[in-house]
């Protein structure tokens, strides 16, 4: 279940560190989830560290919104034992999933798509061949775009795909830490307000039967950067990776992990779990 009431107020822990963006020069990356293509590199990704201050999401006068900021932080209890037995991910956590999203936005329907389990191993680079454990992304990006949002819609429910996107479409993660206080390179998520429609670039993800496409994003200075200090196992951050809505509305919240410049390197590795969905309202 969630709670939607006010957390209490506390003394700002804001900081710097280093995010990684878009490399300048660089138009459309692509990466291949797969073997890449004899003579094709992996992935054209490349990206630049620019160093960031990153505000506490906690002490903000303002509580973040996903309308308004394009991420939230609720509380949302879970009555999962084990995280890494998928059955039981699949058969309890999801209708948990199903149920906050459904209380925080108002949607008819909640569809998830999938989940990814992460569990940092230091000194191991990110996972870009998409195995089953897979490192945190130390990389500025945005799950899906203005193309993929909808796209998705279509691949995944075909038959209902064009009245469900004559309503409102959205594409919201809820991410939450697997131990607690989580300390090690937690998640950053930009304020959608503070992101040019130009930062975003379309990038290819290339997967054996389809492209996928995600968007990296090119630094900004106007950006502005929260997140949630030592987050607990009874909280969970939704962020909003598209909204079909154009009115104004916070539609895309880019978001990475970072690393905690206050943090000493012997904490705990971070583990953590992200569950995808297509979020319905009726037309």
């Amino acid at each position: 279940m969630s709670d939607t009431a006010e957390f209490p107020i506390v003394r700002a822990r804001d900081l710097e560190t280093e995010l990684n963006y878009l490399a300048a020069g660089i138009e459309r990356p692509r990466t291949y989830t797969d073997a890449a293509p004899p003579g094709e590199p992996q992935s054209t990704f490349v990206t630049e560290p620019h160093t960031i201050r990153i505000r506490d999401a906690r002490a903000a006068t303002e509580r973040a919104s996903l309308d308004r900021e394009g991420f939230a932080l609720i509380r949302h209890h879970s009555a999962v034992q084990d995280f890494w037995d998928e059955e039981e991910i699949r058969t309890r956590y999801y209708p948990e999933v199903e149920a906050a999203i459904a209380e925080a936005t108002g949607a008819s329907r909640v569809f998830i798509f999938d989940h990814t389990l992460r569990r940092r191993v230091p000194g191991v680079e990110e996972d870009r061949g998409y195995a089953p454990l897979r490192q945190p992304v130390p990389r500025v990006h945005v799950d899906h775009t203005a193309k993929s949002g909808p796209q998705r819609v279509r691949d995944l429910l075909p038959d209902d795909a064009e009245e469900l996107l004559r309503g409102r479409v959205q594409v919201i993660n809820l991410w939450r830490p697997l131990i607690e206080p989580l300390r090690d390179h937690p998640l950053a998520v930009a304020d959608a307000r503070s992101v040019d429609p130009a930062d975003l670039v379309p990038t290819d993800l290339v997967y054996p039967h389809r492209v996928g496409e995600t968007y990296a994003v090119r630094y900004n200075q106007a950006h502005r950067w929260f997140y949630v200090p030592d987050m607990r196992t009874d909280e969970a951050l939704l962020i909003k990776c598209f909204d079909s809505k154009t009115d104004g509305r916070a539609r895309f919240a880019p978001h990475t992990a970072f690393r905690d410049p206050t943090v000493p390197d012997n904490v705990r590795p971070r583990e953590s779990i992200e569950v995808r969905t297509l979020v319905f309202h009726p037309a």
